[in-house]
């Protein structure tokens, strides 16, 4: 056995089964009700939080444009199989924007079930994309079918222990973590077989981000003279991953083939 060509893919091993270790024997955490008490909430044109609701617009927008990106960038991809994960990322980007959106307009767990739901199928769609190119385009379009369900069903399970008063969003926290990190992971251990795969630094960097100004919504909010805050800020960073997610497809080529038809 060459272990030098099978390690990597003995490190994803792990990592996955220690996020499902941790999502199952960890204690449950609860989804903090200060989550929804975001320092924005000026009411414009009679929309309550107007902006955290309309940045949301970034999503939809990214979200259309990697279907335009996917009709005109045939060369992005080596097996026609291979697209359909992508497909999935930008319709969960694009339901990200409507969920997201809802969910601001009047900020609780039940509407937050509907922001994280389709945040899944996006995270399922780009792990399963990354796997296709960097392992094997049989094995990341086997595993989207049951990422999607498993992504699902962290939203599911959550919402259903909130409402039975004992919440648990940890298994919803960890997956979201895993897809970032695995996909980084990939992408540190395995050589992807198209040009441009160092984008991938640049979308991870995006969801760094997000998640950072997300963390500082008050301090950005004081630091812009309460003209932008952090939680908007982070719609606008997340949605940037996906511009970075088009323009790699755009751009990318099989490495050392003709370009697929």
């Amino acid at each position: 056995m060459n272990t030098s060509r099978h390690w990597p893919i003995l490190v994803f091993a792990v990592f996955t089964l220690g996020c499902i270790v941790a999502a199952l024997l960890l204690p449950p955490v609860a989804q903090p009700l200060e989550y929804h008490n975001f320092v924005d909430e000026r009411t414009i044109f009679g929309i309550d939080n107007f902006m955290n609701v309309v940045s949301n617009a970034a999503f939809v927008l990214a979200g259309l444009a990697g279907f335009v990106v996917m009709r005109r960038a045939p060369a992005a991809f080596e097996h026609a199989s291979e697209r359909l994960a992508y497909l999935v990322f930008f319709a969960g980007l694009a339901l990200t924007g409507v969920g997201s959106w809802y969910y601001h307009l009047g900020p609780n767990n039940e509407t937050l079930f509907w922001d994280r739901l389709p945040m899944t199928v996006a995270f399922a769609g780009l792990v399963s994309a990354q796997i296709a190119e960097r392992i094997g385009p049989r094995l990341g379009v086997a595993l989207l079918l049951p990422m999607l369900a498993l992504g699902a069903a962290s939203v599911f399970y959550w919402i259903a222990t909130e409402r039975a008063g004992v919440g648990n969003v940890l298994p919803y926290a960890i997956l979201q973590g895993y897809a970032m990190f695995g996909v980084l992971l990939l992408a540190l251990t395995h050589r992807s077989r198209y040009t441009r795969a160092g984008h991938i630094y640049w979308i991870f960097a995006a969801y760094l981000l997000a998640k950072i100004t997300e963390a500082l919504d008050w301090p950005i909010w004081q630091w812009t003279g309460y003209v932008i805050s952090g939680h908007t800020l982070k719609h606008l960073f997340a949605a940037l991953a996906g511009v970075f997610v088009c323009t790699m497809l755009l751009r990318r080529r099989p490495i050392g083939r003709p370009a697929a038809s």
